[in-house]
Parts: C-alpha cells; structure tokens; sequence
C-alpha cells in the first residue's frame, strides 16, 4: 500500500507523458534543449544547506550538474554524487565552471543541514538542496523528474522514495545540454563537460566572429 498522504497530490510529481519524454530526451547523448520535444531546466526557488533561498539565477554564468534523490536512498543516489565526485577530481580547474547540485525529493526529512552533511561527505564542492513540497515539486515538474513515496513499514517514516535518477547537465545560460545515466563513469561524465565546454567555447567566438 502506497503513503500518498505524505507529500499529498504534490508529491506525485509530474505526468506520466511527460516523463516518458523526458526519458527520450535524456536518451540522445547530446541533445540541445532548442530541439528537444521536452523543455528541461526552468525557474526554481530552494534552500541552500546554510537556510539561504537560492533559485537558479544564483548559479548563472555557471555550468551546472543536476540530480535528485534523498539522503536516505541506499544505493542509486550514493553512487551518482560518488561518480560526481570523481568527475570532479578528473576535471582539474575546469571543476571551476561547474556547480553540481543535489535536489532531494524527500524534503520532510532532508532538511537543509541533512542535505548540507550529506553532500559534504561526498565533495565538498556538492550542493545539496532542499525546499518545502511544493517546491521541490515544481523543480522536479520543471526537470520532468518522477518521485513518489512507498510505504516500507509501519512508522510514520517508514517510506523509501521511487524517483527517476538522471543526471542534467545545464550550460552557463541555464539551457540543457545533455543528460548521464545515474551510474555514468566519472571519467564518462568529466570527458562530455570538458567537451561541451570546448564546443560552447568555439560557438561563442564563431558568433562573436560573425558579429564584426
């Protein structure tokens, strides 16, 4: 028996529709938002670990790695932000352009300081982000990100959360690039941001070129 009262209808998240598209798009190793049948990324407002409001105009002029999960997910969500991480490491300084953030979809129980101590024993470079339902709710509607409670006891918190577990890689203009499989290879992950950096390199003088 499913504990849909706990995050009520919001806690359903998005169409199912809308989720198998989204898995379409995610399947294409390099998609451009501008030709995706699924616009991913939009407006959000959530907390910083430190209690801070952040939406995503914070993280603009930023690369950014995107993942939801909860800090008690036991496997899917460690082995993301462990490959994050290692990502991380294999980037050298081009780490700098790139912001990962982790967006839980269990906010009753990751609150900001949880979300705050989780991430930081991954990387420290990790930003974990909470909010209250309804706003984990729209991010997760804006990134077409499936989560839902299921029961798995009897206590109030006996629950686990099925969620879709994608990595969305946004460029510095907030516009989805591509998406990784939550089990991508670090050095997998590191070698397409390198790559799409060098090719939004190229892009932007070809435009400043052609302006002249």
């Amino acid at each position: 028996m499913r504990r849909r009262p706990i995050f009520s209808d919001l806690g359903r998240a998005i169409p199912f529709g809308i989720a198998v598209a989204t898995v379409l798009v995610l399947s294409q190793p390099l998609v451009r938002a501008a030709n995706s049948p699924v616009t991913i990324g939009g407006p959000f407002t959530l907390t910083s670990p430190d209690g801070t409001p952040v939406t995503e105009q914070t993280y603009r002029g930023k690369w950014l790695l995107v993942s939801f999960g909860y800090t008690s997910c036991p496997d899917t969500c460690p082995t993301a932000l462990l490959e994050i991480a290692a990502a991380l490491t294999r980037l050298g300084p081009h780490a700098d352009k790139l912001q990962p953030l982790f967006i839980t979809v269990d906010p009753l129980r990751d609150t900001a300081a949880v979300m705050g101590n989780y991430t930081q024993s991954f990387d420290s470079r990790i930003v974990g982000l909470t909010g209250t339902p309804q706003e984990i709710a729209a991010v997760a509607q804006e990134y077409g990100v499936y989560y839902e409670p299921r029961t798995s006891g009897p206590g109030a918190e006996d629950y686990v959360m099925d969620h879709s577990t994608y990595l969305y890689l946004m460029d510095a203009e907030g516009k989805f690039v591509r998406g990784f499989d939550a089990d991508t290879p670090g050095e997998r992950i590191a070698e397409a941001v390198r790559g799409a950096m060098a090719r939004a390199r190229e892009n932007a003088g070809h435009r400043g070129r052609s302006t002249q």
